[in-house]
C-alpha cells in the first residue's frame, strides 16, 4: 500500500509493507522522495501517519541530507563534495589513484597511534564492504571510500586497523573502536545519508 505525505513542503511516497509474523516496525528513507515503512498485519495507514508525525525532525533532517548528497550523470563526489565531471575522466581509475594517494597515510597515522600493525594494505571497488581485515591481518579498503568525508574514511580505518586485534565486532572491538573514534555511531549514520 503506497501514500503521499509531505516532509520539508516536498511530496514524499510512503510504501507500507505489511508483513505476518513481524513484532517491529522499521523506516527507512530509500530516496529522497520515498520512505519505505515494514510492520505487522495490523499495522494501519494512521499509524503509518503517526509514526511518520513523531520522526518528522529525523525524516526532514535526513532527507535533505539525502537531496544534498544527490548527484546528476555529469557530477561525482569526492571527499564529500560534489564535483563536475567536465573531462569526463574515468571515475573508478581516478577513485583507486587517490586511495591509493590517501588512505596508506592514515593507516600509518591510526597504526602508530593504536600500535596495530598491517601486513599488507590492498585497494579495491566492492558493492558491499567499505574495508576488510582477514586473518593474515591484511587490510582490504573499498576505492569507493573516496567519495566520502575524511572523517568517515578515518572511521573506516580504525574500523579495520581494531580487527587486528579483535576479529568480531565484540564488546572490545567496539570500545577499541570508540578509544580511538568516539562519535563512531554517528559516523555510521553519517555514512547512510550519503548512500
Amino acid at each position: 500500500m503506497n501514500f503521499l505525505t509531505n516532509i520539508n513542503n516536498k511530496e514524499v511516497t510512503v510504501e507500507l509493507n505489511k508483513k505476518r509474523g513481524m513484532k517491529h516496525t522499521y523506516m527507512r528513507l530509500v530516496s529522497s522522495s520515498m520512505i519505505r515503512i515494514n510492520s505487522n498485519i495490523y499495522f494501519t495507514e494512521n499509524d503509518a501517519r503517526n509514526l511518520i508525525e513523531k520522526k518528522k525532525k529525523w525524516l526532514e533532517k535526513n532527507l535533505l541530507q539525502l537531496e544534498k548528497n544527490t548527484l546528476n550523470n555529469d557530477e561525482f563526489l569526492f571527499l564529500g563534495i560534489k564535483h563536475k565531471n567536465f573531462d569526463n575522466r574515468n571515475l573508478d581509475r581516478f577513485y583507486k589513484l587517490e586511495a591509493q594517494k590517501m588512505i596508506p597515510k592514515l593507516v600509518n597515522e591510526y597504526s602508530e597511534l593504536m600500535q596495530l600493525f598491517p601486513t599488507a594494505i590492498k585497494f579495491r571497488k566492492n558493492k558491499r564492504t567499505w574495508g576488510s581485515c582477514n586473518y593474515k591481518n591484511e587490510l582490504n579498503f573499498n576505492t569507493l571510500l573516496m567519495k566520502f568525508p575524511i572523517p568517515l574514511i578515518e572511521y573506516v580505518v580504525v574500523h579495520e586497523l581494531a580487527h587486528i586485534k579483535h576479529k568480531n565486532h565484540s564488546k572490545r572491538f567496539w570500545n577499541c573502536v570508540e578509544e580511538y573514534c568516539p562519535d563512531y555511531k554517528e559516523k555510521i549514520k553519517e555514512f547512510k545519508s550519503f548512500l
